[in-house]
């Protein structure tokens, strides 16, 4: 055979491709989209496990049924537990934001207890009781305001109490009494996140502490989706 019977009919052709381009754009806005999923996914995620509370509050402030009414003061803006060292009868210094955790039902007093101050503590422990198999969920804490002694008389009947001695101007930081009265007329009530959200009117009796203990009440149900028992 001859050279011409040995090529190719047709003539060799010569294609030109381009060159592969860098796919660092594309990686770099996959990239981004994946972060941006990302975050969307987390803030999602965090709505759905703070939901229960925010529902919760919101029901309890807002959606509230026509002609009820509180028998304490709701706090607005509600004030949150300061950093503070606070000293238990034991004589250990604890920071009073360890009270967080739980519902608190507290009085402020000195140490030598007048009558009023007696009185308050023995309507804490009974509220709280009544609460039944919910009495769990609350603390009934006394907040000593000054240096004097605790009469050894009164230490059985705080069995179960937390007893807290704080300054009288530091507790000011965090909770004030109504117009014209004093920190110590008042029952105050705490929630688990550690915001002074309630203010119960002065001179309380046996018939005024069940008209609180329903507000106590009404504001642990709403909380029962996402408070639990002890800290």
């Amino acid at each position: 055979m001859n050279n011409e019977s040995k090529q190719s009919p047709h003539p060799l052709e010569m294609t030109v491709h381009s060159m592969p381009q860098s796919d660092s754009a594309s990686s770099n806005a996959a990239t981004a989209e994946r972060t941006k999923t990302g975050r969307w996914k987390m803030l999602l995620v965090l709505l759905l496990c703070a939901s229960p509370v925010i529902a919760s509050y919101v029901t309890y402030y807002f959606i509230r049924p026509e002609g009820r009414r509180n028998f304490g003061e709701l706090i607005d803006p509600q004030r949150v537990v300061p950093n503070l060292s606070a000293t238990p009868l034991s004589g250990a210094s604890v920071n009073l934001q360890t009270l967080r955790g739980q519902w608190l039902l507290v009085s402020v007093a000195g140490g030598a207890c007048d009558a009023t101050c007696q009185k308050h503590l023995y309507l804490q422990r009974q509220m709280r009781e009544t609460l039944g198999k919910e009495k769990d969920r609350l603390d009934w804490v006394w907040l000593v305001s000054d240096a004097a002694l605790v009469p050894d008389v009164l230490l059985p009947a705080l069995k179960g109490a937390t007893v807290l001695r704080l300054p009288a101007e530091q507790i000011s930081t965090w909770m004030q009494p109504a117009a014209g009265q004093q920190l110590a007329d008042h029952l105050y009530l705490v929630d688990p996140m550690g915001n002074w959200m309630m203010r119960f009117p002065p001179g309380l009796d046996a018939a005024a502490a069940k008209k609180a203990k329903s507000d106590i009440d009404r504001v642990m149900r709403a909380s029962a989706s996402w408070d639990q028992a002890g800290r």
